[in-house]
């Protein structure tokens, strides 16, 4: 059963991923490119100032914990690593730069150890670092392993080249393509021919079936050394490629041409017998996830990008590991193509994103999430190591959005937002209010209340780590109901219980709960889907 985890990928790779047990990885790890990057949601009209939030700050800064890594490293065994690390701190001193090589480091080598002999590893990236990973590359894998830089158009025209700003138009990202070995997987890819080369060179068209073909040389170079028959050929004798029965074969076939009188025959190769352009290292002709493709996640990548690197260096039943799997474009992709997956990432919103997006795409996939909380102490535990990723995760469990970013004060007492309709009307507004300490009380509740009546929202949720008290209660109960015409009576405010929600003993209550979808964005469904093995 393919495996998707919560947690720092370093200490999943570590923990968890047995040494030469995935055939391919593919990460796109953040650039370094000192930004914070919003997740878009799919939100109603009118509702567009809540519809982001920050899904991950892509800064890093030398610290205590970057410090702490880069002496690990240098203690390793790989000592090409250990050297290179030492001569980028003292050309780069200790800076954001430094600190992001000495993370990303860390994981190569994990990633080395466990991909197989035949493996490989796509790294993408774009000019922001990539002069520094492809040399920390080198000494990770060894610089007779690499085989390409790919380079991928991902946008048209750029702001980058505004007038003024005295700069080149950024619009390409580059992957970087090693192996683990010099034996490898490979399944050669192919592009379609332009207009032009087949207007050039598929100029006839067979009059009884429409069909584009070439005449192409059927001689061969003569000499006993070369071994190609000579025979006469409807009037001609040459050395030819073929030998006797095969030629009379062709020619059965109507595969054998003569232009003219005299001419020497030709062979007629059709266009739609050919498998097209062999794949080259410039991809511009994969563009950018758009329409209901687009998650709203801000570097999502597009499948058909995944779909070309997994058919080229996996083949069905393998392993694919993506440890940056942001919105799970990489594991989408390997389930649709019959592979295996493991996605890892360090963020809840992206978990919960990633089974989402997988259930909507493959809807009786069995597929296993660990490391999130599953009962009562894992979900006190996650509060006491960090209470922000614990109101992410709690919005989960009740299928809400979470609200604007990890900026205190920012709220204004939203956690999360859920949409629903009822009617024929414009959408109806949940807020969601998430208490993970222990001081819970009347005036929360009442809080919640204020805010409801305020957003002009129909409900409101109170999710509590803590039982609430029966206070608490009354005041909930004393908002009254919201009346759908369609559905009946629902609670104005609930009050539900990290506990109950675990155990399946509580739920939200509010209407058309069956439809969704106005929340998030929907991935596609996709048709069939591999049978699951166990890994490892």
């Amino acid at each position: 059963m393919s495996k998707l985890y919560f947690g720092d990928n370093l200490i999943i790779l570590r923990q968890h991923i047995p040494d030469e047990s995935v055939d391919l990885v593919y990460l796109d790890p953040p650039f370094n490119s000192k930004r914070g990057y919003n997740l878009f949601f799919k939100t109603p009209t009118g509702q567009v100032s809540d519809a982001q939030i920050t899904a991950f700050d892509d800064t890093w800064q030398w610290g205590e914990q970057a410090e702490h890594e880069y002496h690990e490293l240098l203690r390793q065994p790989n000592t090409d690593v250990a050297e290179m690390l030492d001569s980028f701190r003292r050309f780069l001193k200790e800076n954001d730069m430094m600190a992001y090589l000495t993370m990303m480091a860390s994981r190569l080598l994990e990633l080395h150890r466990v991909l197989k002999p035949t493996g490989s590893l796509y790294l993408h990236c774009d000019p922001t670092a990539s002069h520094y990973l492809k040399i920390l590359l080198d000494a990770v894998f060894g610089k007779t392993n690499y085989r390409t830089e790919i380079s991928w158009k991902r946008s048209a025209a750029h702001s980058d080249a505004k007038q003024g700003r005295k700069q080149y138009g950024n619009i390409r990202d580059i992957l970087f393509f090693y192996t683990k070995s010099d034996e490898w997987q490979w399944n050669q890819q192919y592009t379609t021919y332009n207009e032009e080369y087949v207007r050039k060179m598929y100029r006839h068209v067979e009059p009884e079936t429409g069909r584009l073909y070439q005449l192409d040389n059927l001689t061969g170079p003569g000499g006993a050394s070369k071994g190609n028959p000579s025979y006469e050929v409807m009037g001609v004798t040459r050395h030819w490629r073929y030998s006797k029965e095969n030629m009379a074969k062709l020619i059965e076939e109507g595969r054998v041409v003569q232009p003219s009188p005299g001419a020497v025959p030709r062979y007629k190769r059709y266009l739609d017998e050919m498998p097209g352009v062999a794949l080259q290292n410039d991809w511009g002709d994969i563009t950018p996830p758009s329409g209901k493709e687009f998650l709203g996640y801000p570097t999502q990548k597009p499948l058909a990008l995944l779909e070309r690197i997994i058919q080229t260096s996996s083949t069905p039943g393998d392993v694919v590991l993506d440890p940056f799997c942001g919105c799970g474009t990489a594991v989408h992709a390997a389930q649709k193509l019959g592979r295996d997956w493991i996605g890892i990432d360090i963020t809840h919103l992206a978990i919960h994103l990633i089974e989402k997006r997988m259930k909507n795409a493959f809807p009786a996939l069995p597929f296993e999430v660990l490391g999130t909380p599953k009962d009562f102490a894992g979900a006190q535990d996650l509060f006491s190591r960090d209470e922000y990723e614990f109101q992410w995760w709690a919005c989960a469990l009740v299928d809400a959005q979470p609200y604007k970013g990890k900026k205190k004060g920012s709220d204004k007492g939203i956690d999360g937002l859920i949409y629903f309709q009822d009617d024929k009307g414009g959408a109806k507004k949940i807020v969601v209010s998430v208490k993970g300490g222990k001081n819970v009380g009347r005036a929360m509740v009442a809080d919640l209340k204020n805010t409801v009546e305020r957003e002009k929202a129909q409900i409101g949720l109170f999710v509590t780590l803590t039982p609430p008290t029966k206070p608490m209660m009354a005041e909930a109960a004393s908002a009254g109901f919201y009346e759908s015409l369609k559905y009946g009576a629902f609670p104005k405010i609930q009050i539900l219980t990290i506990e109950g929600l675990l155990a399946g003993q509580e739920a939200p209550r509010y209407p058309d709960l069956s439809r969704g979808g106005l929340t998030f964005r929907k991935a596609q469904r996709e048709e069939g889907g591999a049978e699951q093995r166990e890994l490892f």
